[in-house]
């Protein structure tokens, strides 16, 4: 199944026309700049995190990110609860398994969030590669594999869990069930800007809460950060300002531009 150029620019009309409200149960860290990155985008965010709230909110949500990086017994039980009720209510939610290589209350989390089927899980190499089975892909939060290394396990993964799989690294890849494609673009200073990944795992939910299937709204969702990234970086490589030229880069980019600069492959024999 393969999603074109042209879909990736009509997904970023469509989802500044719809406005969707996606619903963060993220990080400390990743707050402001996930709330920055998708009011940039076009969507509208909510950071609703009490366990008593998060079932009625996902009433009025168009999608769900749940993220582990900052990780408590309660904030385990709001993003259950809540990714439960977006799959009654046949709405999609992302998992952020941020860092779950790196303890066993992490990783124990991770999975069990996993069994409740996500739409799209969003990871790293190193997280892919724990949630696959595969230990000692992490160091923190931060992978020390690279995500050519991971594409069996995140193949692997897809087809176990039924969810589709984004795995950023120098190339990302994008896998559902039988199917992996890859997204090129980027730049080397976006993993030194802190939670620009978690602000993707919060756009990918608000591209899935508008796109035909999750499939597309990844792949959309990571062409629009490469294409992005490699603007921005060529105004600034610090990453102090990298950060604002990234946001009003996502504020300013056009569909039809985004659509001329996608790059978009497909990775066979993983079987």
């Amino acid at each position: 199944m393969a999603v074109s150029a042209r879909r990736c620019g009509d997904l970023l009309s469509l989802l500044r026309d719809k406005r969707p409200l996606v619903h963060n149960i993220t990080n400390a860290v990743a707050m402001d700049i996930s709330a920055n990155v998708l009011l940039a985008l076009g969507a509208s965010p909510a950071m609703i995190m009490a366990p008593e709230e998060v079932e009625d909110f996902a009433a009025v949500a168009d999608g769900l990110v749940a993220n582990i990086g900052t990780l408590s017994v309660e904030s385990v039980k709001a993003m259950r609860l809540a990714a439960a009720k977006m799959n009654a209510l046949g709405k999609p939610w992302v998992l952020d398994p941020v860092g779950c290589g790196a303890t066993p209350f992490r990783l124990a989390a991770a999975r069990g969030l996993v069994d409740l089927k996500p739409t799209i899980i969003r990871g790293n190499p190193g997280e892919i590669a724990a949630l696959g089975g595969a230990l000692g892909g992490s160091r923190g939060v931060d992978t020390v594999m690279t995500a050519k290394a991971a594409t069996k396990d995140a193949a692997s993964l897809a087809r176990l869990s039924g969810s589709v799989v984004a795995m950023t690294g120098e190339t990302d890849y994008v896998a559902a069930g039988a199917t992996m494609l890859t997204v090129a673009g980027g730049a080397a200073v976006m993993p030194y800007v802190t939670a620009l990944g978690c602000s993707l795992s919060a756009s990918v939910a608000a591209f899935a809460a508008v796109a035909d299937s999750p499939l597309e709204a990844a792949v959309a969702a990571l062409a629009m950060f490469g294409v992005v990234g490699a603007h921005a970086a060529r105004q600034s490589d610090a990453p102090a300002s990298f950060r604002t030229a990234f946001i009003d880069g996502l504020y300013r980019l056009e569909p039809d531009a985004l659509a001329a600069e996608v790059e978009i492959g497909e990775v066979t024999g993983l079987a």
